[in-house]
């Protein structure tokens, strides 16, 4: 069997910066309770962890490494960082206009962004004030706004400060808008233009009570309890049609594809930072999809969510991240051509995998090995059908995941090459997780070998 291992993986969290820079944006708080939960100042070159909408986003140097959005013709780009379960945080970030469409053109940072479309966000206008807004979709309601004389070519400090339901906006270290509004309890972070092109650099949250741990949680594992039988789908199915997809499709509630072919995001490669297919908020449903080729990042799911029988022609960079929920369900559909991984694990919690087939793989199921917020994950993997696959699942011992199989089928496997479940040792962003075993140990990785069968 070819060998496709990539123990590694992109973080969703980046790296804490020097001891420094996090006491002095800790004091930019100005509470004793507060902890830096995420830093970025972009000097590794790339904005591994952002998940961009829109736009062109690219790393340049500018004195030191800051992220750029170059198309001032877009009419909206983002670009998302966190978890969707922070709700009480400072947000702060250098930001510079370079170019400004309009006088009503924009370059800002967002906090409490529930979606692509829902958030709060400091901008910085063409027409030289700054506005603390409320967005909802194109309604957008001003907090509180002043002059500042913003300018294209000038680095502004930007901070907004989240907690309960006030909602407060700095620019350069002064107050310019402060209100009370329940439009968001909790979201991640962004950065924003709108017809204007703009550089950002040292991001940094501050959590105030609300913030996620940048250790990792006790969590209870999973049942050990199987479902009840289902038998897996036996083939790939035909389309009932075919959807061009331009844009990551948002998903709230349950969208019902009526196994549509989807496709047309993304390269259809590894490439890093491509945009997802559906993007589900917390909650969210996805049924009856084929996504096909090119599928860019495939769906991000926000919180809590459940694919039913969603189907993977040829995985891009993913076929589906959970990022921000504690239980994640795949129930049925299958996915193919995956050189890397199908399922890529960084938020915390536990996903159930069941009913499903791989074929053609790195790897099923992966957990997060150089995330920046270590938390500990589980998967429950039952009633699935596993071909031309290096590994089912990886998981990091030292963070305490752990990993169960039941009613596993390998096919066409007769030197039994594919690895059940394999241990890595999880390090923090910028290192490469190590692999140091693999099997059933009763502490981490569970199953007997009733529960593996090779046909």
């Amino acid at each position: 069997m070819q060998e496709r291992r990539n123990p590694g993986r992109r973080p969703l969290l980046l790296a804490v910066g020097a001891a420094a820079t996090v006491a002095a944006l800790a004091a930019g708080i100005g509470s004793a309770s507060a902890a830096t939960v995420f830093t970025d100042n972009f000097n590794d070159g790339n904005s591994s962890g952002w998940s961009k909408s829109g736009g062109t986003w690219s790393v340049v140097t500018d004195g030191s490494g800051v992220l750029n959005q170059s198309n001032v013709g877009s009419e909206l780009a983002r670009n998302f960082a966190g978890q969707t379960s922070w709700t009480n945080y400072s947000v702060q970030a250098r930001v510079k206009p370079v170019s400004f469409g309009s006088s009503s053109a924009l370059v800002a940072l967002a906090a409490r962004s529930i979606s692509s479309t829902k958030m709060y966000r400091l901008a910085l206008l063409g027409s030289g004030r700054a506005e603390l807004q409320a967005v909802n979709g194109s309604s957008i309601t001003a907090i509180g706004s002043a002059s500042v004389g913003a300018s294209a070519g000038t680095w502004y400090n930007l901070r907004i400060e989240t907690s309960g339901s006030t909602i407060r906006g700095f620019v350069n270290g002064t107050q310019i808008a402060a209100g009370t509004n329940s439009l968001a309890g909790a979201g991640r972070i962004g950065l924003v233009t709108a017809h204007a092109s703009g550089s950002f650099d040292d991001v940094a949250v501050d959590s105030s009570g609300g913030g996620t741990p940048t250790t990792p949680p006790t969590t209870t594992p999973p049942p050990t309890t199987p479902p009840p039988p289902t038998t897996p789908p036996a083939g790939w199915p035909t389309p009932t049609g075919n959807q061009k997809v331009d844009a990551t499709i948002p998903v709230s509630g349950s969208f019902d594809g009526g196994l549509k072919r989807y496709y047309g995001i993304g390269d259809g490669g590894q490439s890093e930072s491509q945009d997802p297919m559906f993007e589900l908020a917390a909650g969210a449903t996805l049924r009856n999809v084929i996504i096909g080729a090119p599928a860019g990042d495939g769906v991000h799911c926000e919180g809590n969510c459940t694919l039913i029988n969603v189907w993977w022609e040829d995985v891009g960079e993913d076929a589906a991240t959970f990022r921000g929920g504690t239980t994640y369900t795949v129930d049925g559909g299958g996915a193919r051509s995956a050189s890397d991984k199908v399922f890529q694990h960084n938020g915390s919690g536990t996903v159930y995998i069941k009913n499903f087939r791989v074929e053609n793989a790195g790897k099923l199921y992966r957990a997060c090995g150089n995330c920046s917020t270590s938390y500990q994950r589980h998967v429950v993997i039952d009633n699935v059908i596993v071909r031309d696959t290096d590994a089912i699942a990886g998981i990091n011992t030292n963070w305490g995941d752990t990993a169960r199989f039941s009613r596993i089928t390998i096919v066409g496997d007769p030197d039994r090459e594919t690895s059940i479940c394999v241990k890595f040792r999880g390090v923090p962003k910028g290192s490469e997780p190590t692999e140091i075993g693999e099997g059933a140990d009763g502490v981490n990785c569970f199953y007997a070998p009733s529960d593996i069968t090779y046909q």
